[in-house]
């Protein structure tokens, strides 16, 4: 490995150990075994740095989860089981949990880490809305991206946050496609 997939490694490291924000510069160029000064030249910062550490660990995640396709015989079982392998990720991973909402706090008062995470919620608007429709990325459309894509983001942050927060009462697979199909029967009357 070269100098970036050394610190990319090393900071990936890190995010597991000590997370997003007290993970340090010299944190990183030691786990990583290369100069501090490695990291302004090949990132420009630490939080470049720790971003795409932490973006590279999360599409790992959604690769390794299935992306939305989920096993059962209705549309309604598949997608509740999608929800319990990402719950079940969720505490196997939760280093990564912690660190995105870490990143997500400090992003609030850092404009650059802030577009860097509105850009990647972007695609992954666009990545879902897609895989729910079954089309390619550059086939759904701007409609599907905003409201498929939104809502099935936010069901995502807000089901992970209730998993690091109170893992035994925080919703299954079932509980959430039972809660979808309610609530858009109470959109429909």
């Amino acid at each position: 490995m070269g100098n970036r997939e050394d610190l990319l490694a090393g900071a990936r490291r890190c995010l597991e150990e000590k997370g997003y924000l007290r993970t340090t510069v010299r944190d990183i160029a030691s786990a990583s075994k290369v100069s501090m000064a490695a990291i302004g030249y090949h990132f420009g910062s630490r939080e470049a740095l720790l971003n795409r550490a932490l973006f590279d660990a999360m599409d790992e995640w959604a690769a390794a989860a299935g992306r939305l396709a989920g096993e059962g015989d209705t549309a309604e079982e598949r997608y509740a089981d999608t929800w319990d392998r990402k719950i079940r990720d969720f505490g196997d991973m939760r280093w990564l949990w912690i660190a995105n909402v870490e990143a997500f706090v400090h992003a609030q008062s850092s404009p650059e880490v802030l577009a860097i995470l509105a850009e990647g919620q972007r695609r992954s608007r666009r990545m879902v809305a897609a895989q729910l429709r079954g089309v390619p990325e550059e086939e759904v459309c701007e409609a599907d991206v905003r409201a498929l894509g939104s809502v099935h983001i936010a069901l995502l942050s807000g089901v992970m946050v209730q998993c690091l927060t109170d893992p035994e009462a925080a919703p299954d697979g079932h509980e959430l496609a039972q809660g979808l199909r309610a609530m858009a029967e109470l959109l429909e009357s």
